[in-house]
């Protein structure tokens, strides 16, 4: 039975592992080994994901006793609006097509809307099939973007918005 906790900086190692094991499944096609490298090493070092923890995002782990299966990460990124973003969702390929991404996505749904959130907003590759995932949630498409992320590295995402 797959269950859901909230994560703990000592849980930095089994989020890393996450990404490490969706990434290459998730983007291969559409971003290329190096820019997964780039992308796992800046948005993933121990460092960036302990600070991410210390500035208020919050994390949970979709597992059961001996396995965890994905994660998603969240936080507010505007106080006065009370907009929240879906920064982080994944599961393991093993998983897919189990619920593990439906349950993480109902939990964060339920603790944003407890704190009062009007709205979910996430960022998702153009080319991503979780753009369908996240369509059929009730997200709406707000805007393509292109986000230069350095070393030449850019992300050609739409922001999508779920509003409560």
């Amino acid at each position: 039975m797959i269950t859901l906790r909230k994560a703990k900086e000592q849980d930095i190692e089994i989020i890393r592992d996450i990404a490490a094991a969706t990434w290459p499944s998730t983007y291969l096609e559409l971003i290329g080994q190096e820019q997964i490298d780039y992308m796992l090493e800046k948005m993933y070092n121990k460092g960036e994901l302990l600070n991410q923890f210390l500035s208020g995002h919050l994390f949970i782990i979709a597992e059961d006793n001996e396995n965890q299966y994905g994660f998603a990460g969240y936080s507010i990124i505007d106080l006065e609006a009370k907009i929240y973003k879906l920064h982080k969702l994944y599961v393991m390929p093993s998983a897919h097509g189990k619920g593990v991404g439906k349950i993480l996505i109902n939990e964060v749904f339920n603790q944003v809307k407890e704190a009062g959130a009007s709205a979910l907003q996430l960022n998702v590759n153009k080319h991503n099939k979780a753009k369908d995932f996240y369509l059929k949630g009730g997200f709406k498409i707000k805007e393509g973007v292109k986000i230069d992320i350095g070393e030449g590295y850019f992300m050609d995402d739409y922001v999508m918005e779920y509003r409560f």
